[in-house]
């Protein structure tokens, strides 16, 4: 019986050996319907792949260094950070068994283009900023819990003519209940104030009051007059609302 200890000892010491330094080239072929990799380095806990591509979105370098000690809570965690062109994105990102996802000081500067962001419409053009300190999303995909602020600088719209509308943040505070963010314009052709909610289909509701600043261009102008009567600011409504 001692002996058979030592050796079922050793056996235990081995496979743990051999997990935490299991190479990241092992384990990716599994992952093949979720993720290739033209070159990895590194282990399963702490690795990098290059030329990799995540659910059909191609990115030059993606960086993980997983948390052993959260799958003790049922949670898979992770610090990420990957690369595309002039893209980054960071964060602490986690997923339960169910599949919702949370996320922790998740930074990123993400060009607003339909092939890294589906949602966005293909002739509009800018740079999306995102400093969130915690967002939860569900297995659905609904955010139900969003705290921080995502910024859109330089806008344009090149739907008809290249119409530049300026720079917007929405800042998502700490709440209970559907996120709902304070929209405001950061300066440019196009004055805003509004909300942004973000509800459980999921989708979103947008409510806004517009105006056109001084130099505006006459597109924007025109625009502006399609959406009803402007009140004794000269604000007009504008509403938006749709899923994802």
């Amino acid at each position: 019986m001692p002996r058979l200890s030592i050796i079922l000892l050793a056996a235990l010491v081995f496979a743990i050996v051999l997990i935490v330094r299991l190479p990241a080239a092992w384990v990716l072929p599994a992952l093949h319907r979720e993720l290739t990799c033209a070159a990895s380095a590194g282990s399963l806990w702490d690795g990098e792949c290059r030329g990799a591509e995540v659910r059909g979105v191609a990115l030059d370098e993606l960086r993980w260094r997983i948390h052993p000690l959260r799958l003790l809570h049922g949670r898979l965690a992770a610090q990420l950070s990957a690369t595309r062109g002039t893209a980054t994105a960071s964060g602490e990102v986690s997923i339960g068994w169910n599949g919702a996802l949370r996320a922790r000081a998740l930074r990123a500067r993400v060009p607003l283009e339909s092939a890294l962001l589906p949602i966005v419409p293909p002739y509009l053009s800018g740079l999306l900023e995102a400093d969130v300190a915690r967002i939860e999303v569900t297995g659905d995909g609904a955010i139900e819990r969003l705290q921080g602020e995502v910024t859109v600088r330089d806008l344009v719209d090149s739907s008809g003519s290249h119409t530049p509308l300026g720079s917007f943040a929405a800042r998502f505070p700490a709440r209970s209940g559907e996120p709902v963010g304070k929209l405001r314009d950061l300066g440019g052709p196009l004055w805003l104030r509004g909300t942004l909610r973000l509800t459980g289909e999921p989708g979103y509701r947008l409510r806004a009051r517009v105006s056109a600043r001084p130099g505006a261009a006459p597109s924007l102008v025109q625009a502006l007059q399609y959406l009803g009567a402007a009140d004794a600011e000269g604000r007009r409504p504008f509403a938006l609302a749709g899923t994802y």
